[in-house]
């Protein structure tokens, strides 16, 4: 059975947080993906692709593009209604373009990935209570909600995600990238839990940089503009380990490369660098399946 390979407009530098970076248009993003054999993407930020169900399954379907889930962070210990009405509208915006998952980080309120207040464990246990209200509202949909441990969230160590596994049934998305970022071996972390797996999002990383956010010398942002992520099999992670892995342990999901990009205007070198490093990516994972 082939792979079913997904990419993300992260990696074309297409990121909620403000001030990030240039944003490409929707047209280039999903062109430049089609053109390299990708035949499924994510969401991407709120309102980058149409809101309208219609609007969208004709935008995707001009690139022969599926789509299969989209990423949602929210600040989940605050219990607001407003938290639950977000993702009320993006699983019923998924549901309508056929997606299987909507991917969930818990967001702490602030604009982007660098500052992470401590919790309580009163907003601990709502943090887990609204993930659960967003598992059933994905499911009344006919989603699956996952739960993505994200660098400059709630859930953001190995600590972390044993207490978020031991405390609500979500699955998680592995992504590898940030569990290194945030410290944890997510070979190691596979092995734990591959019965809690239900997403995957491939990312490669240098772990020099990864280091200094994790020490707080360097803000993730920054990092990534530095370049931390890096094609798979470039940087720090086992990648061909953490597939070999899964594929033996029978996970039949979806691999979706997500290596986060930052883009300046005016940068030539840099403009290319999304299709390049994607591909790169694409040949090494797709030799992980040979």
């Amino acid at each position: 059975m082939s792979p079913k390979i997904a990419a993300a407009p992260i990696s074309w530098g297409v990121c909620e947080v403000p001030g990030w970076g240039h944003v490409l248009d929707a047209k280039t993003v999903l062109g430049e993906m089609a053109g390299l054999g990708v035949l499924a993407t994510e969401l991407g930020p709120p309102e980058y692709l149409p809101t309208d169900p219609a609007e969208l399954r004709e935008l995707l379907g001009g690139y022969g593009l599926s789509m299969i889930g989209g990423f949602l962070a929210v600040p989940l210990h605050t219990g607001a209604q407003s938290t639950v009405d977000e993702a009320e509208r993006t699983a019923r915006l998924l549901a309508a373009t056929g997606a299987e998952v909507l991917v969930l980080a818990a967001a702490t309120g602030l604009d982007g990935y660098d500052d992470r207040p401590e919790l309580t464990d009163e907003e601990w246990a709502t943090l887990v209570a609204t993930a659960g209200r967003i598992r059933d509202i994905a499911a009344a949909h006919g989603l699956r909600a996952v739960l993505h441990p994200h660098v400059g969230t709630h859930v953001e160590n190995a600590e972390e995600v044993d207490r978020f596994l031991a405390d609500s049934d979500l699955e998680l998305c592995l992504d590898t990238g940030h569990l290194l970022i945030g410290g944890t071996d997510p070979v190691e972390l596979a092995r734990k839990y591959a019965d809690r797996i239900g997403h995957m999002h491939l990312k490669d990383v240098r772990a020099d940089l990864a280091d200094r956010v994790r020490d707080g010398e360097l803000g993730y942002a920054k990092a990534v503009g530095q370049g931390m992520y890096v094609p798979l099999g470039d940087g720090d992670v086992d990648i061909a380990g953490i597939v070999a892995f899964l594929r033996g342990a029978g996970y039949d999901g979806w691999w979706v490369l997500e290596q986060d990009t930052a883009l300046q205007v005016g940068d030539a070198e840099a403009a290319g660098r999304p299709v390049r490093d994607t591909e790169r990516s694409l040949q090494y994972l797709g030799k992980q399946f040979d």
